[in-house]
Order: C-alpha cells, then structure tokens, then sequence
C-alpha cells in the first residue's frame, strides 16, 4: 500500500497519509555551498554545543567561518544587531562567490566515520533535504522527550534577519531501508575532520535516487532525535510567514534536516546524565533511599558506565567523587516508565529547592560536582533504540535531556536560503 495524497494535494504545501496517519514531505533543495579552499577553516560544531571561547576560536580560522553567520551573538558582540550583521555578512558571502548555490536541487549525503566509545569502527550516513514543518500533535514530525524551558528568541531573530537555514534538524525516519538506498557514494564535496570524527558531503542529483530517497522517506513518520527547540522555531517562523504572506505555499513550509534511519547500525546513543543543586547531598541521597537500594560503588569511570547496563543500576557520585549504585527496589516503579530519567523525576519530583542539570560528558560530571558546581551526580543509562521507536509511536514523550546523539553532524557543509 503505497501514500495517500488528501485532497488539494496540488497544493504546495500538501500533506500525505500512510496507512491512516499523516506523513511529513520530504524534498531536496538548492544547497548554499562554500566555495573556498579548505572546508576545514568554515565549519564549525552546531552552534549549542559551543562555549563563546570555542565559537572565538572557530572564528579566528576564516574569517569566512560559519560561526560569523551561525553565532552573531559572540561573534559579533558589541554590535548593535549582532543578527543584521550576521544577515550581511551571508549576503556579502554570497555576492562574492564564498558561498554558491547548486545548480539544481539535490540531497545531500552527510557521512560520519569514527571509534565509538567502545572502539568499534562506525561508519553512519543521513541525507539532508527539507523536512515538512507541522503544527505540534498533527502527526507526521514526532517528538520524543520532553524540551526544558529555553530561550528559542536567538534562532527565530536569526532565522528572521537572514532568512536561512544555518543548521539541520536531526530526524530518524520510521520506516526501513535507507540506510541501503545511502550506501553508493554520491558527489563527493567535502572532507573535514573535527574531534576524531571525518564528516563527508556527497551531493546526489541522479532523478532516480533523489525520487526512492523521497518516496521512503514519505511511508512514514519522522522523529526528531535532535534539534526540539530548531523545529519549534521553524514552526513560529512559518506561522509568523503565513500572517505576513497570506498563504501556505512559502519556502518556510520547509525545514533543513539532517534524516537518518532509526537502527542501531546508525546511531550511536549516549546518556545525559543529572547533576544537582539546591539542598544538599543528604538530603538527597535520603530522598533516593526511598526508592533504591544504595550500595557501594568503584570509582566512576568509563568503565563503569558500561557497568549500569550490565548491572541494572544507576550511580550516584557525592561531593568527594565517591559513587554508590543504585538499584531499583521491587515495586518502587510500578506504573512509571521504564526510563531512568522517569524513574529519577518520580523519586526526586517532591524535593523541594532541588534543581537539575544535564550532562553527557562524564568528565565535565565529574568537575561539576568536585568543584562544587553541583552537590550530586547521578549516572544514568542509554535510552534503547526500541524505546525510543516506542516512543514516538504511541505519542509519549520521554523527560527532557533523555536522549545524546552522538557524533553532531557540523554546520556550514551545506545552508539553505529561504527565498532561494
């Protein structure tokens, strides 16, 4: 049974149903593409996993770099519209043949190679293209977890004064057998590598490809795996053109997005883990009692990460780095979700003054709470593939922070000018 078209399907900005539910479109574009040297000097990591030293730093290498147009916000600081600056600069790059539009549209193969954190060789693919933007619960884009509170004004003011795309949404389609369609090489644009990890950008234009690519995508849903707070600013953004404009059909009906598939060959999960502060560690470690076992732990280490999945535990860490597991008591989570950010917020939700904080890296846990930071840690496991499908299928959200994808696919491989 193949995709549904509703009726006005003429319609620009039509949307399909697979088997009773709405699916997003999927399309390719007319990439905006450095055209200089070395790619190494303009990409950057996605702007919310740098610190303003990092961005300056990514700055310093071109002045060309992505970060000038990505994060006016240090950047440019001091200026009186770091985001009109930002919108000039794109321009400029463009009038002078920094940055050149493809001839025609395309999807674009984005590659990540590299050794995960148990030493295996990883060799992950995703195509980018424009994902459909839909109104929250219309089905067709997923949510997985919960999003915190957070400022989104930065991304809409510049998604506003340079009218692009800078950076994808991270989807995961539903549905099998991408990653096959991925497996023969496209274009080959672009080699960088960042942090041990070799990114490639292979542009495909064949018709055939570009049409399977586009119709698989289009048998069902997509999750968002990373990027919650991007899509929700696409989302205002296309609201806010509908008003201006009057109509439907805008390039804002569309979002970038970095789409791979939802296996394990393709994705690497790691856990955020919680840090705490407001009350004490008592206080907490009391709290926590209630609901777990606690018994000593070894010293945290990566090696003991893997251990809370062997072991069924999590690890709480003290101010003096010590660790004690912690092991569900029998019945203690009966009707909560098996997730242990769920089973943290059922325990831990009536402390009160208690605040949280959300951290992959162990190392930065660990300087969190040694240097007083934070008063606690707590380690928490990988959510499972399998979770995470049942996630978006039966329209849950997981807590916020549940889920690190990892590696980030970099910015500045391929941007998107809305009035293109």
């Amino acid at each position: 049974m193949g995709p549904k078209v509703r009726a006005g399907g003429e319609h620009p900005a039509y949307r399909m149903v697979w088997q009773g539910g709405p699916v997003p479109r999927f399309e390719p574009f007319r990439a905006l593409r450095y055209a200089v040297p070395s790619p190494a000097d303009v990409v950057a990591p996605p702007y919310d996993v740098q610190s303003p030293a990092q961005t300056r730093a990514w700055a310093a290498r071109s002045p060309h770099n992505v970060v000038a147009v990505d994060v006016p916000v240090v950047v440019h600081e001091g200026a009186e519209d770091p985001y009109a600056v930002a919108a000039d600069t794109l321009a400029r790059w463009v009038t002078d043949g920094v940055l050149v539009a493809d001839a025609e549209e395309s999807f674009t193969i984005h590659r990540m190679r590299f050794t995960d954190d148990r030493g295996e060789e990883r060799d992950l693919a995703a195509v980018v293209g424009l994902l459909e933007v839909v109104d929250e619960g219309a089905g067709g884009v997923l949510a997985h977890e919960r999003t915190t509170p957070k400022a989104s004004t930065d991304r809409l003011d510049l998604t506003r004064a340079t009218r692009a795309n800078l950076s994808p949404v991270w989807g995961l389609t539903l549905t099998s057998g991408l990653t096959e369609l991925l497996r023969e090489p496209g274009e080959v644009l672009a080699r960088v590598e960042i942090d041990g990890v070799e990114h490639v950008s292979e542009r495909l234009t064949d018709p055939s490809r570009v049409a399977r690519i586009r119709e698989l995508i289009a048998r069902d849903e997509v999750l968002i795996a990373d990027g919650h707070h991007r899509y929700a600013v696409a989302r205002a953004f296309r609201d806010e053109e509908r008003a201006r404009t009057g109509r439907e059909g805008t390039a804002a009906e569309l979002t970038m997005a970095y789409v791979g598939e939802l296996v394990p060959d393709q994705l690497s999960i790691r856990a955020i883990h919680r840090l705490y502060s407001g009350t004490d560690h008592a206080a907490l470690r009391a709290a926590l009692e209630r609901d777990f076992e606690i018994t000593d732990a070894p010293i945290p280490s990566l090696a003991m990460i893997g251990d809370l999945a062997d072991k069924g535990v999590l690890a709480l860490v003290g101010p003096d780095g010590s660790a004690e597991w912690l092991r569900p008591r029998p019945a203690a989570f009966d009707g909560v979700r098996s997730l242990d950010g769920a089973w943290l917020e059922h325990t831990l939700g009536g402390v009160e003054g208690l605040d949280v904080a959300y951290e992959a890296d162990l190392g930065e846990v660990l300087e969190a709470v040694v240097s007083g930071r934070a008063h606690s840690a707590v380690l928490i496991r990988p959510v499972s593939i399998a979770e995470i499908e049942r996630t978006g299928r039966e329209r849950l959200l997981m807590p916020p922070k549940s889920t690190f994808f990892t590696p980030k696919p970099i910015t500045g491989l391929y941007l998107r000018a809305l009035d293109a």
